[in-house]
C-alpha cells in the first residue's frame, strides 16, 4: 500500500508522536531536512532532501503517495508548490474541527482568499456534505451570513452577505441561518462562513481561544488528498486518520 507523507521543519517531536500514536506508522513517510529525524525513530519511512516542502507535493501528484499532511512544514512555500503543481490559482479547504465540548463539525472557508464569490462557496457546498458523509456528521449544511434580516438597511455590506446567502441557501437547498452560529452548530455538520477572513477568524478563535481543536483541512479543489494544518497544533494523530480515510474513500 502507498503510504501518506507527512512534513517536518519545526517541533520534530510533536510531529514524531503524532505519527507513532497514530496506529498506522508503517503506512507514514516523514518528509524533513537532514538531520531531522534520528535513525531508529520508528516504524516509519523517512525522507530526508533539502526541499521537503517541494518533495512532499511532488511525491503527491506523481502518486507516490496516496495522501499528504502539511504537518509544521512552512505554509507559503508548501501551498505555493501545491498550487503550482496543481495548476491552479487558489486552494479552497475545508477544516474539520471540533467544540471544546466534543461537537464535530465542518467549516469553509477557512483562508482569506476563499470563498469570496457565490459559485466558490456554492462549491464548498457541495464538497462540505460529501466529506460529512463519510464522517459520519450530519449533511445539513449552514450558511452564516454578517446579520439577521431584521437587520436590513443598517450596513449595505451585511445586507450583501445576507442577500449572497439566500441566494446559496436557494441554489444549494440548505439553509440560511443568518449569523446564528450558535443554532447553526447545534443542526448542521457543515458550516459556510460569510467570507475567508469570517471562517479563519473563526477557526482561529475556536482552537487558540476557545479551547476546540483544529483535526486538518483537506483540500477540495484537486485531485489528490492534501490535509493542510496549522503548525500551532498540538498534535497531529487526527490529520493523520482523516488523510487515510479519505484515502480509503
Amino acid at each position: 500500500m502507498k503510504k501518506i507523507g507527512i512534513g517536518i521543519e519545526e517541533d520534530p517531536e510533536k510531529v514524531i508522536s503524532s505519527v507513532i500514536n497514530s496506529g498506522i506508522s508503517d503506512q507514514v513517510t516523514i518528509y524533513c531536512k537532514p538531520g531531522i529525524v534520528g535513525t531508529g525513530a520508528g516504524t516509519f519511512t523517512t525522507r530526508s532532501s533539502q526541499c521537503p516542502e517541494q518533495d512532499l507535493v511532488t511525491d503527491l501528484m506523481k502518486g507516490t503517495i496516496r495522501a499528504a499532511v502539511r504537518g509544521t512544514l512552512p505554509a507559503n512555500l508548501t501551498l505555493s508548490a501545491l498550487k503550482q503543481a496543481a495548476g491552479i490559482d487558489h486552494l479552497e479547504r475545508i477544516a474539520l474541527l471540533e467544540t471544546a465540548g466534543g461537537k464535530k463539525f465542518l467549516l469553509a472557508p477557512v483562508g482569506v482568499d476563499e470563498g469570496w464569490s457565490v459559485a466558490e462557496k456554492v462549491a464548498l457546498v457541495k464538497k462540505g456534505r460529501e466529506i460529512a458523509g463519510k464522517f459520519g456528521l450530519p449533511t445539513r449544511v449552514a450558511i452564516l451570513s454578517g446579520g439577521r434580516l431584521g437587520d436590513v438597511g443598517r450596513n449595505r455590506r451585511v445586507d450583501r452577505s445576507m442577500a449572497e446567502a439566500e441566494l446559496i441557501a436557494r441554489l444549494t437547498g440548505e439553509t440560511h441561518y443568518e449569523i446564528l452560529v450558535e443554532d447553526a452548530i447545534s443542526e448542521a455538520g457543515v458550516i459556510i462562513a460569510p467570507d475567508g477572513i469570517t471562517g479563519n477568524l473563526m477557526f482561529r478563535t475556536l482552537t487558540f481561544l476557545g479551547a476546540g481543536h483544529g483535526h486538518g483541512a483537506p483540500v477540495v479543489n484537486i485531485d489528490r488528498i492534501f490535509v493542510d494544518t496549522s503548525r500551532a497544533s498540538p498534535d497531529y494523530r487526527n490529520a493523520i486518520m482523516l488523510a487515510d480515510s479519505l484515502s480509503k474513500s
